[in-house]
């Protein structure tokens, strides 16, 4: 067992866990930070993905020491004094989610995106959002979500 300091939605956090055990182990089993899905636990589904200093990563494969030198942003932290974020509301407005297991993921690779390129093409937000698996099929709405929060950021909204 290890102590660890992760930085977390802004907040430093104190753990214990055993060397190697993943980031979305952690985040859901020792801090209750559920939002963050565990899916296929191969890194192929997107459904636990984090942003590690603002670069999407898959939280099953990433051991939770690796993130220690890190800012760590889930889905709990994109919300802002009871706001949601531009692509959090894009996702609502858009109904881009119909059993919403993967919604935290696709919506934290969109926010990814969107901090890098804020005015992506279609071909560049699928090219982005490939590793994100939805079962549900709700891809066209997603792509649509993904559109109108880069319109909201580029009316001002945060990212």
């Amino acid at each position: 067992m290890g102590d660890l300091v992760l930085n977390i939605n802004g907040a430093n956090l104190h753990v214990n866990a055993p060397t190697g055990e993943s980031l979305l182990s952690v985040l859901r089993n020792r801090l209750n930070l559920t939002g963050t899905k565990y899916g296929c636990g191969e890194g192929q589904c997107g459904a636990c993905t984090v942003l590690l200093d603002g670069r999407a990563v898959r939280s099953c494969l990433t051991p939770a020491s690796v993130a220690a030198d890190a800012k760590i942003t889930t889905i709990e932290g994109l919300e802002q004094k009871g706001t949601l974020s531009p692509v959090q509301q894009a996702f609502l407005d858009e109904g881009a989610f119909q059993c919403g297991y993967c919604t935290s993921g696709m919506v934290i690779s969109a926010t990814s995106l969107l901090r890098t390129t804020p005015n992506p093409a279609e071909e560049e937000i699928v090219r982005h959002m490939n590793g994100n698996i939805c079962r549900c099929g709700t891809y066209p709405r997603i792509l649509d979500a993904v559109k109108r929060a880069s319109q909201m950021i580029a009316k001002g909204g945060s990212r």
